[in-house]
Order: C-alpha cells, then sequence, then structure tokens
C-alpha cells in the first residue's frame, strides 16, 4: 500500500465491534507494516468498548514480526474501508488495491435533505402508542428499558438491565390510554439526559436475547456518520421499506426496516445485504446493531435538551422483497428493449474475428482437454499468434494486446516457457512485437472470480487489449462446478470482463475422468454443461493414440529433418548440401544417415559425431510425440473440420500428411468390455509367467545335456506329469508358443516319457 494514503481516515469506516479477533489483528499488523503506531491501533480499538482492554494492544503490537511470510499490508485496510462504505475520490485514478464497487444510486455528495423538525406540540404518550401500533400486533410481547446508568469509559448512558418484556402491546397501549403523556405512569420514571430504549422486535416473554425473538420482522439501520438530515434523506433515496423512522435525540436517526425473514439463517443474509447497499450509497450503518434483539430509542422520551420522537412512518418500498426487486433494477445497468423495425435497415457491424472462422474480439472461447494435453502451450501459442499478427492453429489471427493471467506456474517458469516457445514455433522468426505481451503472475495469490474479475478490468481498463486468456479456471472457479446455477454465476464473470473491456476473454478447462472418444465434444468438459454452452466457441481436446507404425513414420521425418538442419546450417564450411542426397533417400532416415556417415570420416568424423547427438534428440523427441485433435463447437462460425496435431515438447504442429485423420479415439468401455479386457490380459500373464517357468526349470534340469524326464520337470515345477504334458501338447489351450519350442517323446526301454527342446523361437519352429 502506499504510504501516501493516509489509513487513518479510513479507520472511521471499520467498526471494530464487527470484526472477529483475526481481522482485529490484521488491522494491527497492516498498521505496523505501514509505519504507524500503537497508538493509532488503540485509538481505534477503544471504540468496541465491550471488548476493548487497556494495554492490550501494545502488548500485541510487539508480537507482530516483520519480514514474515504472513505479511498484511494497508491494502487490508483499504479494502475493510471500502466493504464498510469508503468510497474513493473519483478525481484519481484507481489503485491497484481498490475494491471495484457497483450497486451504487447514490452520491451523498449531492444529496439535498430537508430539515428534521421537533414537533411543535409534544404528546410523549401519542409518540410510544404511535410507535408500537405500527410495529406490533396488541396480542404480542413488547420489550422496553427505561432504566439507565452512565459508562465512564465510553462517556455516555447506557441502559442498565433488561427492562420489562413481559408486557403486550394492548396492555402497554390500555395503560398509556389512562395516563396520557404521563410516561412515568404507563412505563416508569427514566433519565432525561438518558432517554429510553425498546425493542423492535416482539419477544416470547421469556428473556430478551436473539433466542426470545418470536417474531424476525424488523432490523435496525443507524448511522452518525453524516448529518442526520442527510442520514434521513438517504433512507427516503434508497426507498428502504421503513415502518418507523425516528430521530434519536442525539447524532442519528434509526430506521426500523422490514425485514419479514422466516428464520435466523435469512435473517442475517437480509440484513448484510441490507447494510452492505447502505454503506454503498454513502449511509455507513453501525453492524453493532444486526442483532434482531437490539434496543432501539424509544419515541417519547427526552435525551437532554433534546428529544425522541417519529420523523415518519410507513415510507419506501412495501416489503423487503419489493425493495430488493427496486435496488436490482436501479442498479442493473441493463440495455432497454429495442424494436427490430427500428435497426432493420440499419443492423450493427458485427464484431471483427479475433480467430478467422472461429472467434470475435469480445466474445468468449474455452480450450477443454485432458490433463497433461498441453493447453497451457497451446495458450501461450496463442498469444504469441495474436501478438505477432500469426497463424494458430492454420487460422489467421488479428494483431493485438494481450493479457496472460498466469494461475499455475510460478513466475521465472512462465517467462522462460513463453522464451521457449517463441524459439520453438515452427517458422518463427525473431520477436517483433514482445510489448503487445503482458502476464500477470498470480500463482499462490488467486482469488475466486467474483473477486478477481473486478481486480482485472480494473487493470486492463485502459490498456486495449486484443484478448485476455485465463489459464486455468480450476484455480478460481467459485462454488460447484457440477451446479449449473453456480457455474452460470461464474462463468458470467466472463461476460463482464468482455463487456467492460470489449476484448476477447479465453480460458481452459480439464475433462472429466475417464475415456472421452464416445462423447461429443462439447459434453467433455468436467463438472455442468454450462462450460460448454455458455463460451462463443469451444475448442475441445482428445487423444489420439499412434499406432507403432505411425511411430515409425515420425521417427524416419524427424530423424531426416535433423539431418536436412544440420547439413543446410554447415554447407557453407563443409561443401556438402542436402541436395547432394538421391531424391528417393531423402525420405529414409538410414540413406540419410549412411550418406553423411560416409562423408564425414576422417578429419570430418567430429561433425557427424555432432549430428549423431542431433538425431538422438530427433528420436527422444518423436518418441515421445504425442497426437491430438481438436473439435470445435463454435455459434458464429460455420463448423470447421477438426483439426489434428501433434504435440512435440513444447510446441503443437500441424498434422500436414493427414496421417491422423483416420484414427479414432478410444472410447469408454462399457463394464463387460473392461471385465473381458482385465481377464485376457491376466491370461496372457499367466501364459508368459508359466512358458518362463517351463524354460527355466528346462534349463537347470538340462545343465549337463542329458534327456529331461516329463516326471522330473513336473515335480520340478509342482504339477502333474499329466498336466505339464497338456501344456505342451494341447496347442488349443492358450499354449501354442510353449507347444511350439518344447516337444515330448517316448522312450521305450525306460517306459519314460522325455521333454526335448526345438531349437529357434517359435517363428522357427513353425518354419
Amino acid at each position: 500500500m502506499d504510504n501516501k494514503t493516509n489509513l487513518i481516515p479510513l479507520l472511521d469506516y471499520i467498526d471494530p465491534g464487527s470484526l472477529s479477533y483475526l481481522e482485529w489483528t490484521q488491522v494491527g499488523m497492516a498498521l505496523k507494516h505501514e509505519g504507524y503506531l500503537y497508538s493509532d491501533w488503540e485509538a481505534w480499538s477503544a471504540r468496541d468498548a465491550g471488548r476493548y482492554h487497556p494495554g492490550e494492544c501494545q502488548r500485541k503490537w510487539s508480537t507482530f514480526q516483520e519480514g514474515t511470510s504472513d505479511i498484511v499490508t494497508g491494502g487490508t485496510i483499504y479494502q475493510m474501508a471500502v466493504e464498510g462504505g469508503y468510497v474513493p475520490p473519483s478525481d484519481r485514478e484507481l489503485d491497484w488495491d481498490d475494491i471495484y464497487l457497483d450497486g451504487k444510486i447514490i452520491d451523498p455528495a449531492w444529496v439535498e435533505a430537508s430539515p428534521i423538525m421537533e414537533p411543535v406540540t409534544w404528546h410523549p404518550g401519542k409518540e410510544v402508542s404511535r410507535y408500537i401500533e405500527t410495529l406490533f400486533e396488541p396480542t404480542e410481547t413488547i420489550g422496553y428499558v427505561m432504566q439507565s446508568r452512565y459508562d465512564e469509559e465510553r462517556d455516555k448512558y447506557i441502559p442498565s438491565g433488561k427492562g420489562t418484556y413481559s408486557l403486550t402491546a394492548g396492555e402497554i397501549l390500555e395503560k398509556i390510554s389512562k395516563h396520557g403523556d404521563d410516561l412515568g405512569a404507563s412505563l416508569g420514571d427514566y433519565n432525561r439526559k438518558a432517554g429510553a430504549w425498546i425493542r423492535f422486535n416482539p419477544l416470547d416473554g421469556q428473556g430478551v436475547s436473539n433466542k426470545n425473538v418470536s417474531e424476525l420482522r424488523y432490523a435496525l439501520v443507524e448511522s452518525d456518520s453524516l448529518d442526520v438530515e442527510k442520514q434521513a434523506q438517504i433512507i427516503r433515496d434508497l426507498e428502504l421499506p421503513v415502518a418507523v423512522l425516528m430521530y434519536s435525540g442525539k447524532k442519528s436517526v434509526h430506521a426500523i426496516v422490514r425485514i419479514d425473514a422466516t428464520d435466523y439463517k435469512e435473517y442475517q443474509a437480509r440484513v448484510d445485504k441490507l447494510y452492505s447497499i447502505c454503506a454503498k450509497n454513502g449511509l455507513q450503518v453501525d453492524t453493532q446493531n444486526k442483532n434482531p434483539s437490539r434496543l432501539s430509542r424509544l419515541p417519547g422520551c427526552e435525551r437532554g435538551d433534546k428529544k425522541q420522537f417519529i420523523i415518519d412512518t410507513n415510507i419506501g418500498k412495501k416489503n423487503y422483497a419489493e425493495w430488493l426487486e427496486y435496488i436490482e433494477a436501479a442498479t442493473d445497468d441493463l440495455p432497454d428493449l429495442e424494436g427490430l423495425s427500428d435497426v432493420w435497415d440499419n443492423l450493427p457491424e458485427l464484431s471483427a474475428p479475433l480467430i478467422d472462422g472461429i472467434l470475435r474480439k469480445g466474445h468468449k472461447m474455452l480450450i477443454a482437454g485432458p490433463s497433461k494435453a498441453g493447453k497451457s502451450f497451446l495458450l501461450i501459442e496463442l498469444a504469441i499468434a495474436i501478438a505477432e499478427g500469426r497463424k494458430w492453429l492454420g487460422y489467421q489471427c488479428s494483431k493485438g494486446r494481450v493479457m496472460y493471467v498466469n494461475l499455475e506456474l510460478d513466475r521465472a517458469s512462465c517467462l522462460h516457457r513463453f522464451k521457449d516457445m517463441y524459439a520453438a514455433m515452427k517458422g518463427s522468426s525473431k520477436p517483433q512485437s514482445l510489448e503487445n505481451i503482458d502476464i500477470w503472475n498470480l500463482r499462490g495469490k488467486a482469488v475466486p472470480m467474483d473477486r478477481l474479475a473486478p481486480m482485472l478490468i480494473r487493470r486492463a481498463k485502459k490498456k486495449n487489449y486484443a484478448a485476455i486468456i485465463v489459464d486455468p479456471i480450476y484455480k478460481i472457479i467459485t462454488g460447484d462446478e457440477n451446479s449449473a446455477e453456480q457455474m452460470a454465476k461464474f462463468c458470467n464473470q466472463f461476460d463482464k470482463i468482455c463487456t467492460e473491456l470489449g476484448c476477447a476473454t479465453i480460458y481452459c478447462h480439464h475433462h472429466s475422468k475417464g475415456a472421452q472418444g464416445g462423447k461429443k465434444s462439447m459434453d467433455r468438459a468436467s463438472g455442468s454443461g454450462v462450460f460448454a454452452r455458455d463460451p462463443d466457441a469451444q475448442l475441445d481436446m482428445i487423444e489420439l493414440e499412434m499406432s507403432k507404425e505411425m511411430r515409425k513414420q515420425e521417427e524416419n521425418k524427424a530423424v531426416c529433418a535433423a539431418v536436412k538442419c544440420y547439413l543446410e546450417s554447415t554447407a557453407g564450411s563443409t561443401g556438402i548440401y542436402w541436395t547432394d542426397i538421391p531424391e528417393d533417400s531423402r525420405v529414409m532416415q538410414q540413406q540419410c544417415v549412411a550418406f553423411c556417415e560416409n562423408m564425414f570420416t576422417g578429419e570430418k568424423a567430429w561433425r557427424m559425431n555432432t549430428l549423431r547427438k542431433q538425431i538422438e534428440e530427433a528420436r527422444r523427441q518423436a518418441a515421445n510425440l504425442t497426437a491430438w485433435r481438436l473439435e470445435a463447437t463454435l455459434r458464429e462460425f460455420a463448423p470447421i473440420h477438426p483439426i489434428n496435431i501433434y504435440f512435440s515438447y513444447p510446441v503443437h504442429l500441424m498434422d500436414d500428411t493427414g496421417a491422423l485423420s483416420d484414427i479414432e479415439p478410444e472410447a469408454e468401455k462399457t463394464p463387460w468390455e473392461k471385465g473381458k479386457e482385465q481377464r485376457k490380459k491376466q491370461a496372457e500373464k499367466q501364459k508368459k509367467d508359466r512358458i518362463d517357468a517351463f524354460e527355466m526349470t528346462f534349463a537347470t534340469l538340462n545343465a549337463d545335456g542329458e534327456e529331461v524326464s516329463a516326471q522330473d520337470m513336473a515335480e520340478a515345477m509342482g504339477v502333474t506329469s499329466k498336466t505339464l504334458l497338456a501344456w505342451i501338447g494341447d496347442t488349443k489351450r492358450r499354449n501354442k508358443v510353449l507347444a511350439e519350442r518344447f516337444e515330448k517323446y517316448g522312450n521305450e526301454s525306460g517306459g519314460k516319457m522325455f521333454i526335448r527342446k526345438i531349437e529357434g523361437d517359435a517363428q522357427g519352429a513353425q518354419d
């Protein structure tokens, strides 16, 4: 956090009483880190009189150590202040630690407030009756406190004791009707310096805690951060569903707001929403008033030289639901309806393509694929293609600026990967437009997408990006990825980025588990189907199984290419050219290598050693080559043919020969197919183990060259002679190789059956 930002005023927007112990210590750590004194922390902490203990801040301050991994900066205080209602000055550019706010419909600086006037005639009894009749049913129990005591630490009068909580609204109204404006006779005497208090929700008559609230009907909105006239006007302008709006007799107005919650959880959620919207519109609410059993000021009482009185009743919207609908409508920023006839002859221009035939500028694209498919490499290739205005997967990209949001790699690895990619891309020249690529390294610092999106928008606002690439999204997913509702909200953040910045958003996601060949391309991504339906373009990657013959061909091509590259790079000094090799031999690695071995002899032998190292590297890369197919689901363009590519670390290469076009991806097998395959593998293993054991036993018994009897072999292998001879003789029992390697024959004189090994392998035995 920049120390030019004074943090002390921001503390006015943070209520220490509403913070957890951890949040309270974070404020102290941030102040110390930014060079403030412990007394600044203590002065702020003292506002929470219920938990403040003199000297505790100083003791805790000494335990905050600089140089640790748990640094808390002034940005934490800034964020808390903004969440508490602080609005950054509009005449400065937003800081990187600012929080992006929306939903604001009132500017407190422009609020024109009317003065609040005390009643001309003072009738305490009528004030109390009006309050009770507005908020309660006659049979509901009410809690109020007339007694008070002076709190020296807070320099104010506070309620003393639990007060009365056994009378119904009807009973109290009856007393007031009898005694008129004599509240002492109706409710009890009170200190006119202190005033009196009443609970705004009905009770069960058994106590005054939250659990004794019988109806979660109202919440209290109280603030003293503005003049009381402005407070009242903001409450009116926000159309809060206020049952009673009253003056507290000092620095605030009290608004008793309709909440009508069915349970405590809903009450908390609605009050949090209410307070949040008030704060965003300049009304900093005292968060200590969240409890439904909280006391408010009792109208009709005097408080020093002021009076506590009702300003108005039943203002704003009728209820919470209607008010929330109004707020959402007032802040939705949605466009107006338009008639088709009005634009029929003057249609807007379509967004220009960012990737020809695949993606338009300002649209969204998802790349999905299995783990370790090279998705990140593919996205980096795309970033480079857009930055340089090159082709990507054979499709031309419009040149523009790119932000690459790196959520997975450490900073050094990410930067090296970009440089390695530039060097390895086929046909690439020296980078011409590095200034078009910005990288935001967030490994270990990522936040959920609903928080990341506004931060990203703020940083990118003036950069004029053509595309923002987010890699990968599993790091920032909020909610259950199998929930359509939650993933729709998640994907809406990408819409927000596209709309706010006018750029394309490109991101990647992983496949679900299992083979994917039997699924449609748009159904392979893990989680909800929203991932497939939401983007304007989806490219799905699936691996293709290369045969041994194909791998041999790729190895052959790689070796020939390595020889060609070497000869072309050294021709100037050796006088030996690639074209010196006969044309028919240039596509056969044996002939290419043999040619070089004949040319690089004697004093040139070292060149052959160098070439051999390059050939071995080419063979290694060919051995690690994987094949992939990208299938596209497009909203804006006509369908395209599947794109077949090879992944040769670290780049993807187009299948220019069409060798991959006939390969079908592996489909998920049924349970019975999996069982059959497993049984087959087990049988093959048993057969191999049996042959190995047979040969080892035979070699041991035949060490001196003597004949080996079937009985000796059977005993050594732990089976009967009959079983052993069946293994050898019965070629129908999946032991064909065994039968072809050995033969049995009888010895008439000894009456024994012997086993003899046939020389040569199985194929030789058949021949």
